[in-house]
């Protein structure tokens, strides 16, 4: 590789990590650089859809940018949302609130603004969550549908660039999980865990992605990581992508 190139590179890569930012959980700026969850073996909105009802109180917690929750097209007035992190918070006032979804900022998943058993179904996708609260929120026979990602995510790219560096959440395992829902008194109807690819044609969107999910990789810069982002840049050239590992599970349970 020539200096030029690697010169080239590393303006690339860096402007890639002054623009890295989100609104809402929208990843359309590395759309067609990049691919995950587009194999696996559940559709988390089908399921959803088999069990929600146009009646049913439903609530989403952590909502992110409420984008999701605006596609399941539940009636509005049946529908309620929290949102913790500051800008989807701002997010989510201006765009569910003026529907009429009872939306209410939290980022404290044991303390949820709610009456006791106030929905018939919550659901959770790649956010906090504890049974405990989620039991106590639930009408008795009500559901909570989750899916999630696993404590080994993306470690393989973790370690491409990072030396060291320990698991962020330790308990997101399937097991662990399972039994944390069944000691809160819910009945598992469905539990599935996977591992899948996930791949990257271009270092300039992996640099963006590592930006957005600082959790999994703390610390990370193009001028600290450089000769590792090269070295993947090498892989790259040769195979046409660089491939990581993700970790997902699925939990449907039922309140008893």
């Amino acid at each position: 590789m020539t200096d030029e190139r690697i010169s080239e590179l590393r303006k690339e890569w860096e402007a890639e990590e002054k623009i890295a930012h989100i609104h809402g959980w929208d990843f359309s700026h590395i759309h067609d650089r990049y691919e995950e969850e587009d194999d696996l073996p559940w559709d988390y909105k089908k399921i959803i859809d088999e069990y929600l009802l146009p009646d049913m109180k439903l609530m989403d917690f952590d909502t992110g940018g409420g984008e999701f929750l605006l596609s399941l097209e539940h009636p509005y007035q049946n529908t309620a949302a929290t949102e913790g992190y500051p800008p989807n918070v701002e997010l989510c006032k201006e765009t569910l609130a003026p529907l009429g979804i009872d939306f209410r900022a939290c980022d404290d998943e044991s303390n949820i603004p709610f009456d006791d058993s106030s929905f018939d179904m919550m659901i959770n996708r790649h956010g906090s969550f504890d049974p405990v609260e989620a039991h106590r929120l639930l009408k008795p026979e009500g559901l909570f549908i989750t899916q999630q990602v696993g404590s080994k995510n993306d470690r393989d790219l973790v370690e491409m660039v990072l030396l060291d560096e320990p698991m962020p959440f330790p308990d997101l395992e399937l097991s662990i999980q399972r039994q944390k829902f069944e000691e809160a008194g819910f009945e598992i109807i469905r539990a599935e865990e996977v591992f899948r690819p996930i791949r990257f044609f271009d270092i300039g969107a992996f640099v963006w992605f590592a930006h957005i999910i600082e959790w999994e990789f703390p610390g990370f810069s193009v001028d600290k990581c450089f000769d590792k982002l090269l070295a993947m840049q090498e892989i790259i050239d040769r195979d046409g992508k660089v491939e990581g590992t993700i970790h997902r599970y699925l939990i449907v349970a039922k309140k008893k």
